[in-house]
């Protein structure tokens, strides 16, 4: 039943991940295209919609594909679904703090658990790394790397809203003003191409 296997994929996604929403995100991709859930550049579009919407970013992912999935069952299928999808990234960080709560006190000082905390951190880089590289041959390289791709003119448009948005951010532009303005440019370029 989808319903379970939503709940299960998740919930081991919540449960192995360490580092937040974007070092889920290899374990989520990997998940949905071995599922056949949901199409690569499906999941692209979404991490964008993702980015601008509130909320935690795995929670957002787990809920749309959640909703998608269910959808299937009619309006209560995708609530169910959603519902489903999102219990299961949340319980197992909602579990392990519960537990960490009552213990840390006696182990907070521990060599073992400052030990596993701190091999945690290149773990977790690496997860971001790799989503990001990940995202960036999608959107870049969308049928692989070759010749052909230099000539495209959508790539040199995603190279250059990449660049506006780099330096917007260092400019220290307002947040709303880059999502306003990217929104602005993926209309254009829509329309354009």
């Amino acid at each position: 039943m989808i319903f379970l296997e939503l709940f299960w994929t998740f919930f081991k996604i919540g449960a192995f991940t360490f580092g937040g929403g974007y070092a889920m995100l290899p374990l989520i991709q990997d998940a949905v295209l071995e599922k056949g859930w949901m199409e690569l550049s499906s999941i692209v579009n979404f991490i964008a919609v993702s980015e601008s919407t509130p909320g935690p970013f795995a929670i957002n992912m787990a809920t749309y594909i959640g909703s998608e999935m269910g959808g299937v069952y009619g309006v209560f299928g995708s609530i169910f679904g959603s519902a489903c999808a999102t219990l299961g990234v949340v319980a197992p960080s909602f579990i392990i703090i519960l537990i960490v709560a009552k213990c840390f006190d006696k182990f907070k000082e521990s060599k073992v658990v400052k030990g596993c905390m701190s091999g945690l951190k290149p773990a977790v880089v690496g997860l971001i790394g790799s989503a990001i590289i990940s995202v960036l041959m999608t959107v870049f390289f969308p049928s692989g790397v070759t010749v052909s791709v230099f000539k495209d003119l959508s790539f040199y448009t995603s190279l250059a809203i990449f660049g506006i948005s780099v330096v917007m951010a260092f400019k220290k532009v307002h947040p709303i003003i880059i999502i306003c303005l990217s929104a602005a440019c993926g209309i254009a370029v829509g329309y354009l191409l």
